[in-house]
Formats: C-alpha cells, structure tokens, sequence
C-alpha cells in the first residue's frame, strides 16, 4: 500500500497490522484516512489519544449525522 520510507513508524505499523489481518486495499486506505480525520479533530497523533478524546470525536460525528459503515 504504502512506502515505508514515506510514511510515519505509527502508520506503518498500522498498515502492517491491518495486512497481518488481511484487510484489503480499499480497507486499509478507509482506516488511514478515518485516523487521519480523528487526528485532525484531535490536533494531537493518535497515538496520544485518551479514551475520553475517541468519545468527543464520536460525539461530533454523531452531531453531524455521520454514520459508520458496515
């Protein structure tokens, strides 16, 4: 999917991850981008994130009527 060399460790371990699970392509670039969105909401790597910060996101997702996909 990725470089290594053109990606942070945190998103390459993540990629990793997610191709040990078999996640296909489209899932996989579906994931980053959801983290990069929080990470953007966040103003903070993901990796910092509290359990209290996933609530807030979920909460402004929730206030703008986004649902999640099954």
């Amino acid at each position: 999917m990725n470089d290594p060399v053109t990606v942070s460790p945190l998103r390459w371990r993540m990629i990793e991850d997610m191709t040990i699970r078999r996640f296909g392509e489209h899932t996989q670039r579906d994931h980053v981008r959801q983290v990069r969105e929080f990470t953007a909401f966040l103003g903070l790597p993901p990796d910092r994130a509290e359990p209290e910060d996933l609530r807030c996101y979920q909460l402004h997702l929730a206030s703008l009527s986004v649902s999640y996909a099954r």
